[in-house]
């Protein structure tokens, strides 16, 4: 847990940002992102910005990941998929807000740090899963609820159909290169309802597993 004062702050810029969802900001309080880091970078985690880990990939800027998770409208009954584990930061407040969680990380090294951190912190219904997460995983579906810490030009057609009827996905859409925007779809009887939620930078959607250097 953080120091009162500094928690204090944490919930403050987050509430200020937009983050008003009380179980949110209780997930985001019991979740020492600072785990998620490493070297001198352990010393920013309570700072509002995106900040690098390995295998050039970053942990997402702590406000985006609230208002993500906001908007993803988990409950205890959800089974949901996340695309790019990445630090695995955003998985562990999932898993303090859903009934499990299927996290998909293309690149070896970090699913196998983020299995080595849930187990760690006690998060037992989390599955990581070393794969090329632009497929999903169509063995786990239906979902509740998806989503994409990776930008995709469009939303991913089999993850949409590996999205149950109102369930949610969260993903940012747009070009790696220039400004992205963070989108919310809703899947009901009458087809996909998109709501548009602003302006976001994330690493591009890439599909495949990484070759890594050392695994």
């Amino acid at each position: 847990m953080l120091p009162a004062e500094q928690q204090m702050q944490f919930v403050f810029t987050l509430r200020s940002r937009g983050v008003t969802n009380a179980e949110v900001l209780k997930a985001m309080e019991q979740t020492p992102r600072a785990e998620f880091l490493e070297g001198i970078f352990q010393e920013r985690a309570y700072e509002d910005t995106p900040l690098p880990i390995a295998c050039g990939q970053t942990i997402s800027q702590p406000t985006v990941v609230g208002l993500m998770t906001q908007a993803l409208e988990v409950t205890r009954r959800c089974k949901v998929l996340e695309i790019g584990t990445g630090s695995g930061y955003q998985a562990a407040i999932l898993a303090r807000l859903a009934r499990r969680v299927y996290t998909i990380e293309r690149h070896r090294r970090l699913a196998r740090r983020a299995r080595e951190l849930f187990q760690k912190l006690g998060l037992h219904n989390i599955t990581v899963v070393h794969g090329d997460g632009s497929l999903g995983l169509p063995e786990q579906a239906p979902f509740d609820r998806i989503i994409l810490t990776a930008a995709a030009e469009d939303p991913p057609q089999p993850l949409i159909d590996q999205l149950r009827e109102g369930g949610i996905m969260v993903l940012p859409v747009g070009q790696s290169n220039a400004v992205q925007t963070l989108i919310r779809i809703e899947k009901t009887s009458h087809g996909l309802e998109y709501t548009d939620l602003g302006a976001v930078r994330f690493v591009p959607l890439v599909e495949g597993v990484a070759q890594d250097v050392l695994d």
